[in-house]
């Protein structure tokens, strides 16, 4: 799912190499640091995630073979940043192929794992944290029957409320982030319970 409606941005992933070439911890480590930061040299990179310079080169380059990243120009001959391709991808239409839904699956997987690490982490730190942060962070859970096209409609209702968002504030232009925000992440798992006989 993506919010982004500016299609430089947004990228439509329906080769299965490709999106099992992003589901790489440290890969998707490298977009989340060059989306929150902006371009950046392998050795910067290396130097925020704790790897090595070779480590960081070695998935900078994997992600430029699949255009994920690319050279972004640097203050001099020497310098030699990457920046984000797309700031966002959709890997939606995977899903209609064996391979493509075999390669989601690992991404997915991959990206929930992270979220509930994220959760830890949020959990870890949250007493300490003013409430306006506190009281609206963690995990809300709800079940209810909804027909498919009402699903449909309920997440489009959600996507809508958070697109302002995506809209005025761009991931990789530090120069939209009103003073006192922060990095929010939401991640959204929606599951199907199976007919029931």
């Amino acid at each position: 799912m993506s919010l982004e409606k500016d299609p430089r941005r947004l990228r439509l992933l329906d080769d299965p190499l490709a999106i099992r070439a992003m589901a790489h911890p440290v890969r998707l480590d490298l977009q989340s640091l060059l989306g929150r930061e902006g371009p950046m040299t392998a050795a910067d990179a290396a130097r925020r995630l704790g790897i090595s310079q070779a480590l960081a080169s070695h998935h900078l380059r994997q992600l430029a073979k699949y255009d994920f990243v690319e050279p972004a120009p640097g203050k001099d001959n020497r310098e030699r940043p990457w920046r984000l391709v797309a700031t966002s991808q959709s890997w939606r239409e995977a899903s209609r192929t064996p391979e493509g839904a075999a390669a989601a699956d690992v991404l997915e997987q991959l990206l929930a794992e992270r979220a509930l690490d994220r959760l830890a982490r949020w959990q870890e730190q949250r007493v300490n944290e003013d409430p306006i942060w506190r009281d609206n962070a963690g995990i809300g859970n709800s079940g209810f029957y909804l027909t498919g096209e009402e699903l449909a409609e309920l997440l489009e209702q959600i996507e809508a409320l958070m697109q302002r968002y995506v809209d005025e504030r761009p991931i990789d232009d530090k120069s939209t982030r009103p003073p006192g925000s922060r990095y929010v992440s939401i991640t959204q798992i929606v599951t199907i319970a199976p007919e029931e006989p």
